[in-house]
C-alpha cells in the first residue's frame, strides 16, 4: 500500500489521500497541525495538579485508576500514588485474555505502592467476541471493547462515589483541549470514519437482537450520556501533561515497581490484550492501519515520535499459529473467520 511519507497512515480513500509529493491529507492539513500543536501546549501539569487537589479528599478513594499492567497505565498509578500523594483505587479488568505478564505488573505495581486494587474477571466479552468474528463485520474488536470497559469503569467510580478516573492514554490517544471529558477517539474524523460506521452498524443491527446484549451500549456516546446522569466523573491521563518520555517514566517503574515489558504484545513495547493480535490482524485486513497507526501518526505529527519509530514498533511478527491458538479459546480458528 502507498504510505504518507511523513506519519505511516496508508492511502484509503476518500477518507484518506496521498497528494503529489506522497504527503496524506491529515499530515497536509495546516488546521489539524495548528490545533494538535495548540492542545498539546495547553496541556500544563499546574492544571492537572490543580483539578487532583480541587477533588482530593472528598472520599474514601481520590480516584480510580484503570491499571492494564501497561508502561502507561502503570506510571500513571505511580505518579498519582508517589508524585501527587493521592489515595488511589487500582482496577483491573480480564476478559480472559489478559496476559499473566500485565496481571503481574499489576499485582507488583498495587502491593509495592500500598494501594487497593479491584480486579475484576468475566466471560461475558469472550461470546460478544465470538459473536462479532462468526459474523465477519468489519467492527474493530477493541473499539467495542473500549465501549465496554468505559462503562464498567463508569459504573466502578459510581459505586465508590469517586470523582476522577485516571487513565494512561497518551497524547496520541487524546482528542483536543487541555482537559478530556470524553473517553473516545473522534468518530467523525476521516481516519475513523468507516471502523466507526462498521462498529456502530454491527451494534445496532446485529448484537442488539441477541437477548444477551439487549442493552449493550449502542456508542460510546450512549455511555457518557448514562454515566453523567448517574455522577460526575472527570476522565483525564497524566501523560497529557507531563513532559517525559515513554522511556524514562518506563525506566523509574522497572526500577521501582519491577515493571516488565510483557513477552508477547502488540505493537512493539506495548502491553496489550491476547486478542488485540486478532483485532489488529482484522483492521488490516479491512482498512490497511489499525487505530495504533492513527495513534502514532498524531504523535509523528506532534513531533514526539519519529516515523522509523512508528514503523518498527507497529511491524507485523506474529504468525497465524498464534492467531488460531488465541481463536481457540472461543471455539474458533482463522478460516473460520476470513
Amino acid at each position: 500500500m502507498n504510505i504518507c511519507k511523513l506519519c505511516v497512515l496508508p492511502e484509503n480513500p476518500p477518507q484518506i489521500t496521498l497528494n503529489s509529493d506522497g504527503v496524506c491529507s491529515l499530515c497536509s492539513d495546516p488546521g489539524l497541525k495548528n490545533s494538535l500543536e495548540a492542545g498539546k501546549n495547553l496541556m500544563l501539569e499546574t492544571e492537572l495538579v490543580r483539578i487532583l487537589n480541587k477533588n482530593k479528599g472528598s472520599g474514601r478513594y481520590d480516584c480510580l485508576v484503570m491499571c492494564s499492567g501497561g508502561k502507561d497505565s502503570t506510571s500513571s498509578l505511580y505518579y498519582v500514588k508517589k508524585k501527587y500523594k493521592l489515595n488511589p483505587l487500582a482496577f483491573t479488568f480480564d476478559h480472559g485474555f489478559e496476559t499473566e505478564d500485565a496481571l503481574n505488573n499489576v499485582k507488583n505495581a498495587v502491593e509495592k505502592l500500598g494501594v487497593e486494587w479491584i480486579l475484576f474477571r468475566t466471560d461475558y466479552i469472550k461470546d460478544l467476541f465470538a459473536e462479532m468474528l462468526k459474523s465477519k463485520t468489519r467492527a474493530v474488536i477493541c473499539h467495542l471493547c473500549s465501549i465496554w470497559y468505559m462503562q464498567l469503569t463508569f459504573e466502578m467510580a459510581a459505586n465508590f462515589r469517586i470523582p476522577i478516573i485516571i487513565a494512561g492514554w497518551t497524547k496520541g490517544q487524546s482528542n483536543l483541549g487541555s482537559i478530556m471529558t470524553k473517553c473516545a477517539c473522534d468518530i467523525s474524523a476521516p481516519e475513523f470514519k468507516e471502523m466507526a460506521e462498521s462498529t456502530k452498524d454491527f451494534l445496532v443491527n446485529r448484537l442488539k437482537m441477541i437477548p444477551k446484549y439487549k442493552d449493550f451500549p449502542s456508542s460510546m456516546e450512549e455511555v457518557l450520556k448514562k454515566a453523567e446522569k448517574r455522577q460526575k466523573t472527570l476522565v483525564l491521563s497524566p501523560h497529557w501533561f507531563i513532559r517525559k518520555s515513554p522511556e524514562e517514566y518506563t525506566k523509574t517503574i522497572e526500577e521501582e515497581l519491577g515493571w516488565k515489558y510483557p513477552a508477547l504484545s502488540y505493537p512493539g513495547k506495548s502491553t496489550n490484550c491476547l486478542m488485540n493480535f486478532v483485532s489488529s490482524y482484522l483492521s488490516y485486513k479491512h482498512y490497511g492501519y489499525t487505530h495504533y497507526h492513527v495513534e502514532m501518526s498524531k504523535l509523528i505529527r506532534m513531533n514526539l515520535m519519529t516515523r522509523d519509530e512508528a514503523l518498527t514498533l507497529l511491524k507485523i511478527d506474529f504468525s497465524d499459529s498464534l492467531l488460531n491458538d488465541i481463536l481457540s479459546h472461543l471455539g474458533l480458528s482463522l478460516k473460520d473467520i476470513l
